[in-house]
Protein backbone atom coordinates (compact mmCIF):
# COMPACT_ATOMS: atom_id res chain seq x y z
CA UNK A 1 0.00 0.00 0.00
CA UNK A 2 1.80 2.99 -1.08
CA UNK A 3 2.05 5.94 1.16
CA UNK A 4 2.28 9.49 0.37
CA UNK A 5 5.86 10.53 -0.05
CA UNK A 6 7.12 13.58 2.27
CA UNK A 7 8.88 16.44 0.80
CA UNK A 8 7.43 20.31 0.49
CA UNK A 9 5.09 19.59 -2.00
CA UNK A 10 3.37 17.41 -0.31
CA UNK A 11 -0.77 18.93 -0.05
CA UNK A 12 -1.58 20.57 2.97
CA UNK A 13 -5.20 20.66 3.80
CA UNK A 14 -6.93 24.16 4.50
CA UNK A 15 -10.65 24.00 6.25
CA UNK A 16 -12.65 27.18 7.04
CA UNK A 17 -13.70 25.42 9.90
CA UNK A 18 -12.57 23.18 12.85
CA UNK A 19 -15.02 20.59 12.36
CA UNK A 20 -14.20 19.90 8.76
CA UNK A 21 -10.53 18.35 10.27
CA UNK A 22 -13.09 15.20 11.66
CA UNK A 23 -12.22 12.22 10.01
CA UNK A 24 -9.64 11.44 7.25
CA UNK A 25 -7.10 10.04 9.86
CA UNK A 26 -3.80 8.20 8.91
CA UNK A 27 -3.71 4.67 8.46
CA UNK A 28 0.14 3.34 10.23
CA UNK A 29 1.12 0.20 9.77
CA UNK A 30 3.04 -1.28 12.91
CA UNK A 31 6.66 -2.69 12.51
CA UNK A 32 8.05 -3.87 15.98
CA UNK A 33 5.20 -5.07 17.79
CA UNK A 34 4.30 -7.21 14.84
CA UNK A 35 7.89 -9.19 14.89
CA UNK A 36 7.43 -12.73 13.14
CA UNK A 37 4.09 -12.19 12.28
CA UNK A 38 3.05 -12.83 7.87
CA UNK A 39 0.32 -10.96 8.05
CA UNK A 40 0.34 -6.96 7.92
CA UNK A 41 -1.28 -4.92 10.83
CA UNK A 42 -1.98 -1.59 10.19
CA UNK A 43 -3.58 0.86 12.65
CA UNK A 44 -6.23 3.74 11.90
CA UNK A 45 -5.03 6.53 14.20
CA UNK A 46 -8.29 8.05 15.62
CA UNK A 47 -6.56 10.47 17.98
CA UNK A 48 -5.74 12.45 15.15
CA UNK A 49 -9.27 13.50 14.98
CA UNK A 50 -9.05 17.25 16.34
CA UNK A 51 -11.22 16.62 19.71
CA UNK A 52 -8.73 13.39 20.07
CA UNK A 53 -10.92 10.55 19.30
CA UNK A 54 -12.89 8.49 17.31
CA UNK A 55 -15.98 9.76 18.87
CA UNK A 56 -15.74 13.40 17.26
CA UNK A 57 -17.10 11.56 13.99
CA UNK A 58 -20.25 10.55 16.18
CA UNK A 59 -20.24 13.77 18.17
CA UNK A 60 -20.65 15.95 15.11
CA UNK A 61 -23.02 13.56 13.04
CA UNK A 62 -25.32 13.28 16.15
CA UNK A 63 -25.21 17.13 16.09
CA UNK A 64 -26.00 18.39 12.61
CA UNK A 65 -28.60 15.77 12.62
CA UNK A 66 -30.27 16.76 15.88
CA UNK A 67 -30.15 20.45 13.76
CA UNK A 68 -31.57 19.20 10.47
CA UNK A 69 -34.55 17.58 12.50
CA UNK A 70 -34.73 20.64 14.17
CA UNK A 71 -34.04 19.36 17.87
CA UNK A 72 -31.22 21.18 18.31
CA UNK A 73 -31.80 24.95 18.20
CA UNK A 74 -29.28 27.83 17.95
CA UNK A 75 -28.58 29.05 21.92
CA UNK A 76 -29.22 25.30 22.75
CA UNK A 77 -27.76 22.89 25.30
CA UNK A 78 -25.78 19.84 24.41
CA UNK A 79 -26.17 17.11 27.35
CA UNK A 80 -24.81 13.88 27.22
CA UNK A 81 -23.30 10.88 29.29
CA UNK A 82 -19.93 9.94 28.52
CA UNK A 83 -17.10 8.01 29.59
CA UNK A 84 -15.14 10.90 27.93
CA UNK A 85 -14.28 10.64 24.55
CA UNK A 86 -18.01 11.36 23.01
CA UNK A 87 -18.49 14.31 25.65
CA UNK A 88 -15.12 15.71 24.89
CA UNK A 89 -15.79 15.35 20.97
CA UNK A 90 -19.68 17.33 21.82
CA UNK A 91 -18.08 20.03 23.84
CA UNK A 92 -15.78 20.79 21.24
CA UNK A 93 -18.34 20.86 18.21
CA UNK A 94 -20.63 23.20 21.04
CA UNK A 95 -17.60 25.35 21.52
CA UNK A 96 -17.63 25.82 17.38
CA UNK A 97 -21.17 26.17 17.09
CA UNK A 98 -22.28 28.28 19.78
CA UNK A 99 -24.16 25.70 21.73
CA UNK A 100 -23.62 25.39 25.81
CA UNK A 101 -22.23 21.71 26.54
CA UNK A 102 -23.25 19.44 29.93
CA UNK A 103 -21.41 16.35 30.27
CA UNK A 104 -22.02 13.46 32.82
CA UNK A 105 -19.66 11.09 33.25
CA UNK A 106 -18.74 8.45 35.64
CA UNK A 107 -16.71 8.77 38.76
CA UNK A 108 -14.28 6.26 37.64
CA UNK A 109 -12.87 8.19 34.40
CA UNK A 110 -9.10 9.37 34.41
CA UNK A 111 -9.28 12.91 35.26
CA UNK A 112 -7.80 13.93 32.36
CA UNK A 113 -10.73 13.55 30.04
CA UNK A 114 -12.64 15.59 33.15
CA UNK A 115 -9.78 18.39 32.61
CA UNK A 116 -10.12 18.31 28.74
CA UNK A 117 -14.11 18.86 28.99
CA UNK A 118 -13.68 21.79 31.45
CA UNK A 119 -11.34 23.12 29.10
CA UNK A 120 -13.93 22.97 26.62
CA UNK A 121 -16.32 25.10 28.50
CA UNK A 122 -18.51 21.84 29.58
CA UNK A 123 -19.96 21.64 32.56
CA UNK A 124 -19.23 18.19 34.21
CA UNK A 125 -21.57 16.18 36.78
CA UNK A 126 -20.19 13.67 37.93
CA UNK A 127 -21.85 10.27 39.09
CA UNK A 128 -21.28 6.88 40.75
CA UNK A 129 -20.11 4.75 38.27
CA UNK A 130 -21.38 1.15 40.08
CA UNK A 131 -25.33 1.84 40.26
CA UNK A 132 -28.14 -0.27 38.51
CA UNK A 133 -28.95 1.05 34.95
CA UNK A 134 -32.00 2.16 35.92
CA UNK A 135 -31.13 3.79 39.24
CA UNK A 136 -31.48 8.14 39.24
CA UNK A 137 -27.83 8.45 39.44
CA UNK A 138 -26.65 6.66 36.44
CA UNK A 139 -25.04 8.18 33.96
CA UNK A 140 -27.52 7.77 30.92
CA UNK A 141 -30.40 8.35 33.35
CA UNK A 142 -28.73 11.74 34.88
CA UNK A 143 -28.21 13.08 31.00
CA UNK A 144 -31.83 12.34 29.97
CA UNK A 145 -33.37 14.20 33.20
CA UNK A 146 -30.50 17.21 32.75
CA UNK A 147 -31.76 17.54 29.06
CA UNK A 148 -35.09 17.23 29.89
CA UNK A 149 -35.40 19.89 32.68
CA UNK A 150 -32.59 21.99 30.90
CA UNK A 151 -34.10 24.59 28.52
CA UNK A 152 -32.89 24.40 25.04
CA UNK A 153 -31.82 20.63 25.86
CA UNK A 154 -30.80 18.33 23.42
CA UNK A 155 -30.37 14.61 24.78
CA UNK A 156 -27.47 13.23 22.37
CA UNK A 157 -28.23 9.86 23.65
CA UNK A 158 -24.77 7.76 21.54
CA UNK A 159 -25.70 4.72 22.53
CA UNK A 160 -29.33 4.58 20.70
CA UNK A 161 -28.67 7.51 17.90
CA UNK A 162 -28.75 5.94 14.42
CA UNK A 163 -26.25 9.04 13.78
CA UNK A 164 -23.53 6.98 15.77
CA UNK A 165 -23.25 4.06 13.62
CA UNK A 166 -24.00 5.96 10.36
CA UNK A 167 -21.00 8.05 9.98
CA UNK A 168 -18.81 5.37 9.72
CA UNK A 169 -20.08 3.46 7.46
CA UNK A 170 -20.15 6.83 5.53
CA UNK A 171 -16.43 7.57 6.38
CA UNK A 172 -14.43 5.70 8.35
CA UNK A 173 -14.89 2.43 6.44
CA UNK A 174 -14.46 3.87 3.32
CA UNK A 175 -11.41 5.35 3.98
CA UNK A 176 -10.09 2.33 5.55
CA UNK A 177 -10.96 0.37 2.08
CA UNK A 178 -9.41 3.12 0.26
CA UNK A 179 -6.50 2.89 2.23
CA UNK A 180 -5.77 -0.23 1.75
CA UNK A 181 -6.44 0.22 -1.99
CA UNK A 182 -9.08 -2.61 -1.09
CA UNK A 183 -6.75 -5.09 0.74
CA UNK A 184 -7.78 -5.00 4.29
CA UNK A 185 -9.47 -8.31 4.81
CA UNK A 186 -9.58 -8.23 8.71
CA UNK A 187 -11.38 -5.17 10.88
CA UNK A 188 -10.57 -5.38 14.32
CA UNK A 189 -12.53 -2.97 16.76
CA UNK A 190 -13.65 -2.50 20.09
CA UNK A 191 -17.49 -2.46 21.10
CA UNK A 192 -18.52 0.49 23.30
CA UNK A 193 -21.67 1.99 22.11
CA UNK A 194 -20.60 -0.76 19.36
CA UNK A 195 -21.16 2.71 16.84
CA UNK A 196 -17.72 2.32 15.00
CA UNK A 197 -17.72 -1.31 14.96
CA UNK A 198 -21.08 -1.16 13.48
CA UNK A 199 -21.02 0.87 10.79
CA UNK A 200 -16.94 0.61 10.06
CA UNK A 201 -17.97 -2.90 9.70
CA UNK A 202 -21.39 -2.92 7.79
CA UNK A 203 -19.55 -1.24 5.29
CA UNK A 204 -16.48 -3.37 5.18
CA UNK A 205 -18.42 -6.30 5.05
CA UNK A 206 -19.68 -5.83 1.71
CA UNK A 207 -16.17 -6.31 0.40
CA UNK A 208 -15.86 -9.46 2.04
CA UNK A 209 -13.72 -8.34 5.13
CA UNK A 210 -14.15 -10.11 8.74
CA UNK A 211 -14.66 -8.10 11.41
CA UNK A 212 -13.32 -8.61 14.88
CA UNK A 213 -14.89 -7.67 18.23
CA UNK A 214 -12.37 -7.09 20.87
CA UNK A 215 -14.03 -6.69 24.52
CA UNK A 216 -12.19 -6.86 28.07
CA UNK A 217 -12.89 -10.48 29.32
CA UNK A 218 -15.49 -9.84 31.75
CA UNK A 219 -17.40 -7.44 29.74
CA UNK A 220 -20.97 -8.73 28.96
CA UNK A 221 -20.59 -8.04 25.27
CA UNK A 222 -18.98 -11.19 24.50
CA UNK A 223 -20.16 -13.38 27.27
CA UNK A 224 -18.33 -12.33 30.41
CA UNK A 225 -19.76 -11.68 33.56
CA UNK A 226 -20.38 -8.07 33.74
CA UNK A 227 -18.11 -7.32 36.45
CA UNK A 228 -15.95 -4.28 36.70
CA UNK A 229 -12.84 -4.06 34.44
CA UNK A 230 -9.93 -0.98 34.73
CA UNK A 231 -10.03 -0.45 30.60
CA UNK A 232 -12.05 2.78 29.92
CA UNK A 233 -14.40 3.53 26.91
CA UNK A 234 -14.78 -0.17 25.60
CA UNK A 235 -16.69 -3.23 26.70
CA UNK A 236 -20.10 -3.53 29.22
CA UNK A 237 -20.46 -3.33 32.56
CA UNK A 238 -22.87 -4.65 34.63
CA UNK A 239 -24.37 -3.61 37.52
CA UNK A 240 -25.63 -7.20 39.47
CA UNK A 241 -28.96 -5.03 40.23
CA UNK A 242 -29.43 -4.26 36.59
CA UNK A 243 -33.66 -5.51 35.98
CA UNK A 244 -33.03 -4.71 32.02
CA UNK A 245 -29.48 -5.07 30.72
CA UNK A 246 -30.94 -3.79 27.15
CA UNK A 247 -27.49 -2.94 24.69
CA UNK A 248 -27.02 -0.06 22.91
CA UNK A 249 -29.48 0.16 19.69
CA UNK A 250 -25.93 1.66 17.94
CA UNK A 251 -24.12 -1.50 18.44
CA UNK A 252 -25.73 -4.19 15.73
CA UNK A 253 -24.47 -7.62 16.53
CA UNK A 254 -24.93 -9.11 13.53
CA UNK A 255 -22.11 -7.49 11.97
CA UNK A 256 -19.48 -8.48 14.04
CA UNK A 257 -17.63 -12.31 12.91
CA UNK A 258 -16.41 -13.16 16.25
CA UNK A 259 -14.91 -12.13 19.70
CA UNK A 260 -11.33 -11.81 21.26
CA UNK A 261 -11.85 -11.24 24.72
CA UNK A 262 -8.54 -9.36 26.32
CA UNK A 263 -7.82 -9.46 29.82
CA UNK A 264 -7.18 -5.51 31.19
CA UNK A 265 -3.39 -6.74 31.84
CA UNK A 266 -2.92 -7.69 27.85
CA UNK A 267 -4.56 -4.87 27.04
CA UNK A 268 -2.63 -2.57 29.47
CA UNK A 269 0.47 -4.59 29.05
CA UNK A 270 0.25 -3.98 24.55
CA UNK A 271 -0.66 -0.47 25.06
CA UNK A 272 2.54 0.59 26.54
CA UNK A 273 4.27 -1.14 24.41
CA UNK A 274 2.79 0.55 21.59
CA UNK A 275 4.37 3.99 22.84
CA UNK A 276 7.52 2.18 23.90
CA UNK A 277 8.59 0.64 20.17
CA UNK A 278 5.99 2.10 18.16
CA UNK A 279 6.31 5.45 18.97
CA UNK A 280 2.12 5.39 19.66
CA UNK A 281 0.55 7.14 22.83
CA UNK A 282 -2.64 5.83 22.99
CA UNK A 283 -5.11 4.89 25.64
CA UNK A 284 -6.13 1.04 26.79
CA UNK A 285 -9.10 0.61 24.48
CA UNK A 286 -6.53 0.89 21.36
CA UNK A 287 -4.29 -1.52 23.45
CA UNK A 288 -7.37 -3.93 23.38
CA UNK A 289 -7.92 -3.41 19.80
CA UNK A 290 -3.91 -3.84 18.67
CA UNK A 291 -3.48 -7.26 21.18
CA UNK A 292 -6.97 -8.44 19.50
CA UNK A 293 -5.27 -8.07 16.05
CA UNK A 294 -2.30 -9.74 16.93
CA UNK A 295 -3.96 -12.72 17.97
CA UNK A 296 -5.88 -12.26 14.72
CA UNK A 297 -2.63 -11.90 12.70
CA UNK A 298 -0.71 -14.86 14.34
CA UNK A 299 -3.55 -17.10 12.53
CA UNK A 300 -3.13 -15.55 9.13
CA UNK A 301 -0.43 -15.53 6.11
CA UNK A 302 1.02 -13.05 4.02
CA UNK A 303 -1.58 -12.33 2.01
CA UNK A 304 -3.76 -10.89 4.78
CA UNK A 305 -4.47 -7.24 6.15
CA UNK A 306 -5.57 -6.31 9.15
CA UNK A 307 -6.92 -3.37 10.55
CA UNK A 308 -7.31 -2.17 13.85
CA UNK A 309 -9.28 0.97 15.09
CA UNK A 310 -7.13 2.84 17.79
CA UNK A 311 -10.27 5.20 19.01
CA UNK A 312 -8.03 7.70 21.34
CA UNK A 313 -4.57 9.46 22.87
CA UNK A 314 -2.91 8.04 25.64
CA UNK A 315 -2.45 11.86 26.98
CA UNK A 316 -5.81 10.88 28.15
CA UNK A 317 -4.83 8.28 30.40
CA UNK A 318 -1.00 9.54 32.30
CA UNK A 319 -2.17 9.16 35.82
CA UNK A 320 -3.35 5.82 34.86
CA UNK A 321 -1.66 3.24 32.45
CA UNK A 322 1.50 5.16 31.77
CA UNK A 323 1.67 5.59 35.89
CA UNK A 324 3.89 2.68 37.13
CA UNK A 325 2.89 3.72 40.32
CA UNK A 326 -1.14 3.52 39.70
CA UNK A 327 -0.06 -0.37 37.85
CA UNK A 328 1.57 -1.84 40.60
CA UNK A 329 -0.67 -0.42 43.37
CA UNK A 330 -3.49 -2.53 41.29
CA UNK A 331 -1.69 -5.55 40.61
CA UNK A 332 -0.28 -4.97 36.51
CA UNK A 333 3.03 -4.19 37.35
CA UNK A 334 5.73 -5.12 39.50
CA UNK A 335 7.46 -2.40 41.38
CA UNK A 336 11.02 -1.41 40.41
CA UNK A 337 12.26 -3.13 43.51
CA UNK A 338 11.76 -5.62 46.72
CA UNK A 339 10.81 -7.21 48.59
CA UNK A 340 7.12 -7.60 47.27
CA UNK A 341 3.91 -7.87 49.03
CA UNK A 342 3.66 -11.38 47.79
CA UNK A 343 6.27 -11.81 49.44
CA UNK A 344 4.78 -12.54 53.13
CA UNK A 345 1.28 -12.62 52.19
CA UNK A 346 0.69 -16.30 53.74
CA UNK A 347 -3.36 -16.13 53.08
CA UNK A 348 -4.44 -17.65 49.72
CA UNK A 349 -8.11 -17.31 48.43
CA UNK A 350 -11.13 -15.06 49.41
CA UNK A 351 -13.69 -16.24 51.50
CA UNK A 352 -17.14 -14.37 50.58
CA UNK A 353 -20.50 -13.00 50.99
CA UNK A 354 -22.90 -11.00 49.70
CA UNK A 355 -25.41 -8.67 51.18
CA UNK A 356 -28.25 -11.00 52.40
CA UNK A 357 -26.47 -13.45 53.86
CA UNK A 358 -26.79 -13.35 57.68
CA UNK A 359 -24.92 -12.69 60.15
CA UNK A 360 -24.91 -16.34 61.83
CA UNK A 361 -24.02 -17.93 58.16
CA UNK A 362 -21.33 -15.95 57.84
CA UNK A 363 -20.05 -16.58 61.21
CA UNK A 364 -19.71 -19.98 60.86
CA UNK A 365 -16.99 -19.81 58.08
CA UNK A 366 -13.46 -21.00 58.69
CA UNK A 367 -11.84 -17.81 57.90
CA UNK A 368 -9.54 -14.73 60.00
CA UNK A 369 -11.93 -12.34 57.42
CA UNK A 370 -14.52 -12.57 54.99
CA UNK A 371 -15.00 -10.08 51.92
CA UNK A 372 -18.53 -8.85 51.45
CA UNK A 373 -18.83 -8.58 48.01
CA UNK A 374 -22.07 -7.24 45.62
CA UNK A 375 -24.47 -10.21 45.06
CA UNK A 376 -23.02 -11.35 41.63
CA UNK A 377 -23.19 -14.57 40.32
CA UNK A 378 -20.05 -15.91 39.76
CA UNK A 379 -17.73 -19.14 41.10
CA UNK A 380 -14.57 -17.27 40.08
CA UNK A 381 -12.01 -17.41 42.82
CA UNK A 382 -11.04 -14.13 42.66
CA UNK A 383 -13.63 -10.60 42.72
CA UNK A 384 -12.86 -7.79 40.75
CA UNK A 385 -11.56 -4.67 43.52
CA UNK A 386 -14.49 -2.32 42.88
CA UNK A 387 -17.12 -4.46 43.82
CA UNK A 388 -15.68 -5.75 47.22
CA UNK A 389 -17.91 -3.44 49.34
CA UNK A 390 -16.72 -4.16 53.11
CA UNK A 391 -14.99 -7.29 55.32
CA UNK A 392 -16.20 -8.69 57.82
CA UNK A 393 -14.22 -10.72 60.80
CA UNK A 394 -15.80 -14.40 61.55
CA UNK A 395 -14.82 -14.48 65.01
CA UNK A 396 -16.28 -11.09 66.22
CA UNK A 397 -19.43 -12.22 64.53
CA UNK A 398 -19.45 -14.96 66.62
CA UNK A 399 -19.14 -13.28 69.57
CA UNK A 400 -22.09 -10.73 68.88
CA UNK A 401 -23.92 -13.84 68.24
CA UNK A 402 -22.92 -15.32 71.40
CA UNK A 403 -24.24 -12.50 73.26
CA UNK A 404 -26.83 -11.64 71.54
CA UNK A 405 -28.25 -14.67 69.67
CA UNK A 406 -30.97 -12.51 67.87
CA UNK A 407 -28.02 -10.71 66.03
CA UNK A 408 -27.56 -14.40 63.63
CA UNK A 409 -30.48 -12.74 61.50
CA UNK A 410 -28.76 -10.06 61.11
CA UNK A 411 -27.49 -8.73 57.12
CA UNK A 412 -24.02 -9.09 57.18
CA UNK A 413 -23.50 -6.23 55.15
CA UNK A 414 -24.66 -4.00 57.92
CA UNK A 415 -21.50 -5.07 60.26
CA UNK A 416 -19.40 -4.71 57.70
CA UNK A 417 -16.09 -2.14 56.98
CA UNK A 418 -16.25 0.37 54.39
CA UNK A 419 -14.36 -1.21 51.72
CA UNK A 420 -10.84 -2.69 52.77
CA UNK A 421 -7.66 -0.89 51.79
CA UNK A 422 -6.07 -2.50 48.14
CA UNK A 423 -2.67 -3.24 47.81
CA UNK A 424 -0.66 -4.84 44.43
CA UNK A 425 0.58 -8.29 44.83
CA UNK A 426 3.78 -7.05 43.25
CA UNK A 427 4.24 -3.47 45.02
CA UNK A 428 7.24 -2.27 46.63
CA UNK A 429 6.22 -3.82 50.64
CA UNK A 430 7.80 -0.53 52.49
CA UNK A 431 5.62 1.48 50.31
CA UNK A 432 2.51 -0.66 50.84
CA UNK A 433 3.03 -1.11 54.22
CA UNK A 434 3.72 3.29 54.63
CA UNK A 435 0.51 3.66 52.57
CA UNK A 436 -1.97 1.34 54.76
CA UNK A 437 -2.84 2.78 58.24
CA UNK A 438 -3.95 1.36 61.45
CA UNK A 439 -5.11 -2.22 61.90
CA UNK A 440 -7.20 -2.78 58.69
CA UNK A 441 -8.08 -5.57 56.24
CA UNK A 442 -6.24 -4.95 53.12
CA UNK A 443 -7.17 -6.30 49.87
CA UNK A 444 -4.02 -7.92 47.71
CA UNK A 445 -4.62 -7.22 44.23
CA UNK A 446 -3.55 -9.22 41.40
CA UNK A 447 -4.90 -7.54 37.49
CA UNK A 448 -7.10 -5.08 39.44
CA UNK A 449 -8.69 -8.28 41.38
CA UNK A 450 -9.14 -9.48 45.07
CA UNK A 451 -6.86 -12.89 45.30
CA UNK A 452 -6.62 -11.77 49.02
CA UNK A 453 -7.97 -10.38 52.24
CA UNK A 454 -5.34 -10.32 55.12
CA UNK A 455 -4.99 -8.26 58.37
CA UNK A 456 -2.64 -5.32 57.98
CA UNK A 457 -0.37 -6.71 60.59
CA UNK A 458 0.20 -9.74 58.10
CA UNK A 459 2.49 -7.02 55.67
CA UNK A 460 4.46 -6.77 58.89
CA UNK A 461 6.04 -10.09 58.49
CA UNK A 462 9.81 -9.89 56.86
CA UNK A 463 9.85 -12.01 53.60
CA UNK A 464 10.74 -15.10 53.27
CA UNK A 465 12.91 -17.64 51.18
CA UNK A 466 10.88 -18.91 48.31
CA UNK A 467 10.70 -22.20 47.64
Amino acid sequence: MPGRAVGHDQDVDVHESLLDAVGGTPLIRLNRITEGLAAQVWVKVEFTNPGGSVKDRAALSMVREAERLGDLRPGGVIVEGSSGNTGVGLAMVAAQCGYQAVVVVPNTIAREKIALLKAYGARVVPTESKVPREHPEHVNVMARRIAGETPGGWYANQYDNPANPRIHELTTGPEIWEQTGGRVTHLVAGVGTGGTISGTGRYLKQHGVTVVGVDPESSAYAGGDGSPYFVESVGHYVHPATVDDAWPESYDQGVVDRFERIPDRESLTVTRRLAREEGLLVGGSAGTAVAGALRVAAELGPDDVVVAVLPDSGRNYLSKYFDDEWMAHLGFLDAAEGPFVRDVVTTRGLAVAHPGHTVGAVAEQDAALVAVVTARASDAPTRSSPEVLGAVVPEELRRLVRDDPERAGDDVADHASGPPAAVGAGENLADARARIDGDTPVLVLVDGRAVALVPRAELEQGPRPIG
